[in-house]
């Protein structure tokens, strides 16, 4: 299929997908998760070729380690395959947003406005290695009633395949009940070649949305060349600051999870600010912690002066210190690098983040609940933390079931998104023949009432299918 008809079939899919009721959504998830797990074995084995793969290019110097290790589906003792199947049923769980009234306003007698949650439409997601993306943004779209057009990596094709036509059988194979339109096969469609990608970028007639999830360099690309509204970020650039009343105990352990918990992901902390108060105490603490585990530390003159102090450059830490230099701010490293800059106040802690920060998560650990929500208002960010890793930045945790990505955009999403980020809303209007002229100032007009309508349980579910 050409990218046209891709896109076009998407388009007709989206537009089934409005008459689609919950309970069919339901159960074709339902459906997923059950051949999911009934191809499991294969699925991993599709996931073993591309890692062994994906290793000589490694090896080759054609594929970064960070982008390799994101590419297991599997994980320790198939603990990451699990976690898989787990958000398709919390995908399930969560209430259909579709149709629900956010508004009701009595403008006039019979002449009723609600606000009502709807699909964005098409998406078109495009990511680098992360096969479960596949699932997760499938099991989303199916849930707020999207269609979704997805295009992966070449180093995760294996893999990404034997997904697609998982999710794609059992789309299929869910029979729809007598008088339920019948879900749409083409709601989820998995497309393989760069040209096809060049070609729905500049599908805006038909496609509504585009998801990148990757590097920098894909999610940039993707911003300069289609005229379609772009969903994401293009860094992880996350910082901790300990403030000078930091606690040590929730410093080490917040600050070593938000580094080493796994640092390919876009939400762990790039960069440690201290106060100048505390980084003789607290922070040494905290650097011989991130030594022990093997980060490298990265630290401007003053850090690096107390390390050096505290004796944590002796013996195997000596590898793992070296002195900053202005580059490594501002820097996404998605490895077991962290860049340390000490600062005067927490205003300069603040101006540091809002400057080279990404807007995605920064944290403050403090015991000043006022120096906390001074942070919290003024960083420029999706998600500002007291006291809590940057590794928390995840729908997952967040309760989304699971999550299209992370938005740095200041537009209808923000942050971790889940189904939210897929859907829009539209205005539906009740009358009985009433014309605008009828309504304004003089004679025989009519004024608006303008009365809000409670949004008790039948009113706001009073479009839901």
């Amino acid at each position: 299929m050409t990218a046209e008809q891709v896109a076009r079939a998407a388009r007709e899919a989206s537009n089934m997908l409005q008459t689609i009721t919950s309970a069919q959504k339901s159960a074709v998830l339902r459906r997923i998760k059950q051949v999911l797990v009934e191809r499991r074995e294969q699925i991993v084995e599709a996931n073993r070729e591309d890692k062994e793969a994906a290793k000589k290019e490694v090896e080759a110097g054609n594929l970064s380690s960070s982008l390799f290790n994101r590419l297991d589906i599997e994980g320790k003792g198939g603990e990451k395959y699990s976690t898989l199947l787990q958000g398709v049923d919390d995908v399930d769980r969560i209430s259909d947003p579709i149709g629900q009234v956010t508004l009701a306003r009595k403008l006039d007698q019979d002449l009723d406005l609600y606000r009502v949650v709807c699909p964005v439409g098409v998406c078109l997601v495009i990511f680098e290695a992360r096969p479960e993306v596949v699932v997760n943004i499938a099991c989303l779209a199916i849930k707020s009633g999207n269609a979704a057009i997805l295009k992966g990596g070449k180093e995760a094709t294996r893999t990404n395949k034997a997904l697609a036509e998982a999710i794609q059988y059992a789309i299929s194979t869910t029979e729809a009940q007598e008088g339920q339109t019948k879900f749409p096969e083409k709601a989820v469609q998995v497309v393989s070649t760069r040209d096809e990608i060049s070609g729905l970028l500049d599908m805006d007639r038909y496609v509504d949305l585009v998801i990148p999830r990757g590097s920098k360099s894909l999610v940039q690309y993707i911003q300069n060349n289609t005229r379609i509204p772009v969903l994401g970020h293009a860094d992880g650039i996350c910082s901790t600051y300990l403030d000078e009343s930091a606690d040590v105990k929730k410093a080490v352990h917040t600050v070593v999870d938000a580094k080493t918990s796994y640092p390919a992901a876009c939400n762990s902390t790039e960069t440690l600010l201290v106060h100048k108060n505390v980084v003789n105490t607290v922070f040494v603490e905290v650097a011989q912690a991130l030594v022990r585990a093997g980060v490298r530390l990265h630290a401007d003159e003053r850090a690096l002066q107390a390390i050096e102090a505290a004796g944590i450059t002796k013996g195997d830490g000596a590898s793992l210190v070296s002195k900053a230099t202005d580059d490594d701010f501002g820097h996404e490293y998605t490895d077991m690098d962290l860049a340390i800059r000490v600062v005067d106040t927490i205003d300069d802690a603040i101006d540091h983040i809002n400057a080279l920060g990404s807007k995605h998560t920064d944290a403050i650990i403090t015991e000043d609940r006022k120096n906390a929500e001074w942070f919290m208002r003024r960083v420029d960010a999706a998600g500002v933390y007291w006291n809590a890793s940057t590794r928390f930045a995840d729908g997952f945790r967040y309760g989304f079931g699971t999550e299209i990505g992370v938005s740095t955009n200041k537009t209808h999403a923000r942050g971790p998104a889940g189904l939210e980020g897929l859907t829009i809303y539209k205005y539906y209007l009740f009358g009985n023949g009433q014309a605008s002229g009828d309504y304004g100032v003089g004679d025989g007009k009519r004024g608006y009432m303008h009365k809000d309508i409670p949004l008790d349980g039948d009113v706001r579910n009073k479009f839901v299918i």
